[in-house]
Formats: C-alpha cells, sequence, structure tokens
C-alpha cells in the first residue's frame, strides 16, 4: 500500500519534450530547449525553442525564435517563426517575421512590423519590380513631348 522512500524502483522521465515557466518563474538570462516551453512567468532574455506558448500572464523582454509560437501575453523584441498566431489578449513590442503563415485574433495590440520572409521560394515579379525600384540609381525623366495646335482661319 505505501511505497518505502527508499525503493530502488525508478521513475520514468517527462518525454514529452514540454517545460513551463511559471506565474511565479522569473528568467534573467538566454531560454533554450529543443522542445515546447509554456511561458506563464517572465522571461528576461532571448528565447530559442521549437514551440512556445506564452500564456496571458506571460512576458517575455527579448527576441524570440521558435517554428511555432502563440503569443497570449506580453512580448518586447524581434519575433521570428514558421507559424504565429497571435490571440485576442496579446500585447507585441517588436517586429515580427513570419515563414508560413500569421493569425491575428481582434483585440491584438501590435506595435511593430509584420513580415513574411523568403521560405527558399524564387523571387516572384513583384518582388523584382520592387527591387528595381529600390536600386534605381536615377530617377527616370519623364519624356516631353511637344503639343502642336492648328488654328483655323477665320
Amino acid at each position: 500500500m505505501f511505497e518505502n522512500l527508499r525503493s530502488t524502483k525508478t521513475k520514468g522521465l517527462n518525454h514529452s519534450g514540454r517545460s513551463f515557466v511559471g506565474e511565479t518563474l522569473q528568467i534573467e538570462g538566454d531560454l533554450r530547449s529543443s522542445g515546447a516551453v509554456d511561458v506563464a512567468g517572465l522571461v528576461n532574455g532571448n528565447v530559442f525553442v521549437s514551440e512556445v506558448t506564452i500564456k496571458e500572464t506571460g512576458s517575455i523582454r527579448g527576441s524570440l525564435e521558435a517554428t511555432v509560437i502563440e503569443i497570449n501575453g506580453h512580448i518586447e523584441g524581434k519575433i521570428t517563426a514558421d507559424t504565429v498566431v497571435i490571440g485576442k489578449t496579446a500585447i507585441i513590442k517588436g517586429d515580427i517575421f513570419f515563414r508560413n503563415s500569421l493569425k491575428t485574433e481582434e483585440g491584438a495590440d501590435i506595435d511593430g512590423y509584420i513580415k513574411r520572409v523568403s521560405n527558399g521560394k524564387t523571387n516572384t515579379e513583384e518582388d523584382i519590380a520592387i527591387e528595381e525600384i529600390v536600386e534605381r540609381s536615377e530617377p527616370r525623366k519623364p519624356k516631353i513631348v511637344p503639343v502642336t495646335t492648328h488654328k483655323e482661319a477665320v
């Protein structure tokens, strides 16, 4: 019925690969994980993980890089991911760079640029046209076409 505290029975490891930063936890420094992380506390540093969910009480001050990011809390810093989901309670102060998809719920507060970055695709005609405009050294001079009028005899 009761196990001896000194028993030789080994406990199994949690192989889910999911870690949790609780509401009462504050981390100073970078956070790196090959698994998923749920953040309900505060991280003052850069976060490099495979998947991250920032809960409503969670906050990150630093760059965030992951494959999949779900944001319901606060972030101050650059965000880079394949897929980004921004919930209605999210507050973001920083630029967002995504490769595949971005979903934003109404009510989210975003102060920064949002840009889709290349995922290995070749440039489209529109991208090439924009590059040509930006790289043009001299502005084109408009052609001046003389206007002739014919007066009729009265």
